[in-house]
């Protein structure tokens, strides 16, 4: 997630309860279950009769309707523009996925996030007006690769393409040795914004704080820091 995906998610209303999911592929199903078990009331939409009705057997959602969401009067009549927010889950069917996005934006939808498939996909979603685009391929496709190349980064936040927040096991050789005398900052570019101490945070830790390999610590600040940092 970087500052342009925090915007977007600022401006979602947090009283906002309600939310339509079109296309029931692994994703929408995913999408669906997940805002469903939150308590939240979710209208499932696919063109496929049997992805309906499964999503009604399965409990997926409070509400499933089969419908062609590339008619503007359809998704009028269904009354998909009185949600808040709609998740285009449809990954596959490139036309279908732009066109239903156009006209969700068109007939008024304020939050449209849409999957996209393809870098092509994903530029063509944001034209028609996309509020908000995932690629979830791309993205499991960068932690896996992080993760098989920097096992010791446990969890992160990119900011930008430049900078990232991460949480990473405190590397071997800083074992023993304080924030002050490693130079993160000037040898990295790296600010402590946390480190584990007795099985919680000490966030903001001091400068004579000592570090422990095995544990934990939470840094912010160039990724060409982070990758040197570890190994």
């Amino acid at each position: 997630m970087n500052l342009s995906s925090l915007s977007f998610f600022r401006n979602l209303h947090p009283e906002n309860k309600q939310f339509a999911v079109i296309g029931l592929g692994r994703f929408g199903r995913a999408v669906c279950l997940t805002l469903h078990g939150l308590g939240y009331e979710v209208l499932a939409i696919d063109m496929d009769e049997k992805k309906v009705s499964q999503a009604l057997t399965d409990r997926i959602a409070a509400h499933a309707l089969e419908l062609d969401t590339t008619e503007p009067t359809a998704i009028q009549q269904a009354g998909i523009t009185d949600f808040d927010t709609v998740i285009v889950g449809i990954g596959n069917y490139l036309a279908q996925s732009i066109i239903t996005t156009l006209n969700l934006k068109e007939e008024g939808v304020k939050h449209v996030v849409a999957k996209a498939s393809s870098e092509i996909h994903m530029k063509l979603l944001k034209k028609v007006g996309a509020d908000h685009v995932v690629f979830p391929e791309r993205e499991m496709g960068y932690a896996l690769a992080r993760n098989i190349t920097k096992p010791s980064i446990l969890d992160s936040f990119e900011l930008d393409p430049e900078h990232s927040i991460v949480e990473t096991l405190v590397p071997d050789n800083f074992d023993g040795k304080t924030i002050a005398e490693l130079e993160l900052r000037n040898r990295y570019g790296l600010t402590v914004l946390a480190v584990s101490h007795d099985s919680k945070f000490e966030i903001n830790p001091p400068a004579n704080r000592l570090l422990k390999k095995g544990t934990i610590m939470v840094v912010i600040g160039s990724n060409k820091g982070i990758d040197r940092l570890t190994p």
